[in-house]
């Protein structure tokens, strides 16, 4: 078993997300990518790779953004904002490379599944034992300020984002998942949704990873366990739980995912505290097939919070 996960992280590495590219110019070339080049075309989306520097990284971090169909057609319209983030080994590149999702967004919008919207990956690191790889502050990386402050107003911006909390929503997978949630339990204000994808929502041993307390990965875990986003449920208060509920939630976990333990951890925090929320324990492992598929979830269930059609009390809790 632990050579499975261990297999299965390695996957990220040795498959590779990456590919060369530079600001606004098409993707690469091979058949993985070829559904994300990049075209001007106003009757098309787009997929672009842009590189931000940050003042606060004092580093270059690349960032994906998906622009629907007729972006540039009309320069006087606003877009309601995804901020989709991507998992841990894994970088910005791979929701489109192997996550399909320029073609699942097209589909969704096109058929009226899903609202035209802006997707936006950011890139939080790569190879944990070489890179940072992390969605929060910790020593060394005040990833979170950069995200906040830099990073949102930026992207919104230059995307012609509506930039109201109606109209931006968060979601990821694994590590990203686990982020995803802590941002929208710690920032409500921010978001009027939350999709989580086997998300690592609290410390968990990791296949693979050898970590001293000071190493890179002993950072991020550590940063994990901080931001634990059951124990974050269970110790607020009632004033912080209202603020909770005003969020759309979704939880959605493989029934064989290593990490369904600390989902259902989640899902109990937020019922003892009648935090309303949608739970969908799909057969499935941790893997892009499972992700792929949640996407057909996670679009139209955002897409319903901005278009008003749905509330928290119209989601039954599925325990």
């Amino acid at each position: 078993m632990r050579r499975f996960f261990c297999s299965l992280f390695c996957a990220a590495v040795l498959t590779g997300c990456k590919a060369d590219a530079k600001p606004l110019q098409p993707a690469s070339a091979s058949t993985a990518a070829e559904a994300a080049r990049d075209t001007t075309a106003a009757d098309t989306s787009q997929v672009h790779y842009v590189t931000i520097h940050s003042d606060i990284l004092n580093a270059d971090r690349e960032y994906t953004v998906y622009l629907p169909a007729g972006f540039d057609a009309d320069t006087t319209r606003r877009y309601p904002i995804l901020y989709l983030l991507h998992g841990m080994l894994d970088d910005n590149r791979c929701w489109v490379v192997r996550g399909g999702l320029k073609q699942v967004a097209d589909e969704l919008i096109a058929s009226g599944k899903a609202a035209p919207m802006v997707i936006v990956t950011p890139l939080a690191g790569g190879e944990a034992n070489k890179d940072w790889n992390g969605y929060f502050n910790m020593p060394g990386w005040a990833y979170e300020d950069f995200f906040f402050k830099e990073f949102m107003p930026l992207v919104e911006s230059r995307f012609r984002a509506l930039g109201d909390r109606e109209h931006r929503a968060v979601a990821g997978l694994s590590m990203g998942g686990g982020a995803a949630t802590s941002y929208a339990q710690r920032y409500p204000q921010l978001f009027s949704s939350c999709y989580a994808m086997s998300a690592l929502m609290d410390k968990a041993k990791l296949p693979g990873q050898q970590a001293g307390p000071r190493s890179k990965v002993g950072l991020f875990t550590a940063s994990v366990e901080r931001l634990c986003t059951s124990r974050f449920v269970d110790r607020a208060d009632e004033a912080v739980r209202e603020q909770l509920r005003t969020v759309r939630w979704y939880v959605d976990c493989g029934d064989r995912d290593f990490l369904l333990a600390t989902n259902k951890a989640f899902v109990a925090a937020m019922q003892r505290a009648d935090i309303p929320l949608k739970v969908q324990y799909r057969p499935g492992q941790h893997s892009w097939k499972y992700w792929h598929t949640g996407l057909y979830i996670c679009l139209p269930f955002v897409s319903e919070g901005w278009g008003g059609k749905q509330t928290n009390n119209d989601y039954e809790k599925q325990r």
